[in-house]
């Protein structure tokens, strides 16, 4: 079995790190820079970098944020929020990134995950999608529906029919992420990741309601995601990376221990 991936989310806003519930209630929670450090060297095997400012504000993505972290850990760094054009991708991967995050743009225009993949190869390339689930209809069959505009705004597509056209178009790896399960720390939505993993063909991340170790556990296997995206509980330092990675590894779940 491959090694399963932990990964830190650091959603920033106006240059603080910053967290909610369901993209509400947002309280600001400290500096992403020092926080990006702290996450490094406690073992984190990637971390994404969302300004959750950019995308509904229309502004530009913080590229000296960006460059700060960049220059402070050595693992695998993905950004989004913001990101409307291949130079936008170019900017940010420049600035010291591995990847780059679309959502919202890659919705409005599907043509630009096929030029980011072109351009900079699919490796690169991350879909970053909200799905709520709003019941099974016609026009949603998984009974999971895509919202863009941080997670405002609803497309009517279907989760797994989007999920599939985007590594169609070249997209190298998806993160699914629950409006619903959104920060409660009461669990990951299994169903809905289990699907989307059980679609495609390249690695899901998994986002949205970790809080016990027993979260991540849960959907590495049961929700047969290839990572795990955790927040709340690393930012209110309720368990570390160390915890958690050996909680997993005790229960057979197969995780990079070279921290």
């Amino acid at each position: 079995m491959l090694r399963k991936r932990l990964i830190v989310c650091l959603d920033v806003r106006e240059g603080k790190t910053t967290k909610g519930v369901r993209f509400q209630d947002n309280v600001d929670v400290g500096d992403p820079v020092e926080m990006a450090q702290r996450y490094y060297e406690g073992g984190v095997d990637e971390l994404v970098f969302y300004d959750i400012g950019a995308s509904p504000g229309k502004k530009d993505i913080m590229i000296d944020v960006v460059r700060r972290v960049a220059e402070r850990i050595f693992i695998p760094f993905a950004v989004g929020g913001g990101l409307r054009t291949v130079d936008d991708m170019r900017r940010v991967l420049l600035a010291g990134a591995d990847k780059v995050s679309i959502d919202t743009a890659a919705v409005r225009s599907p043509d630009l995950i096929a030029e980011g993949a072109r351009r900079f190869g699919s490796q690169c390339i991350v879909l970053g999608m909200q799905a709520r689930r709003v019941g099974e209809s016609n026009d949603v069959p998984s009974g999971y529906e895509v919202y863009v505009e941080g997670a405002r705004v609803a497309t009517g597509m279907d989760a797994v029919r989007w999920a599939q056209q985007a590594v169609e178009l070249g997209v190298g790896e998806i993160c699914l992420n629950s409006i619903d399960a959104d920060g409660t720390r009461a669990g990951y939505d299994l169903q809905v990741t289990r699907m989307v993993s059980g679609a495609v063909s390249i690695p899901v991340i998994a986002s949205g309601g970790a809080g016990r170790p027993e979260h991540l556990r849960d959907v590495l296997t049961e929700g047969k995601a290839d990572a795990a995206l955790i927040a709340s509980m690393v930012h209110l330092e309720t368990h570390t990376i160390g915890d958690i990675k050996r909680y997993l590894s005790a229960r057979g779940v197969p995780t990079r221990m070279d921290w």
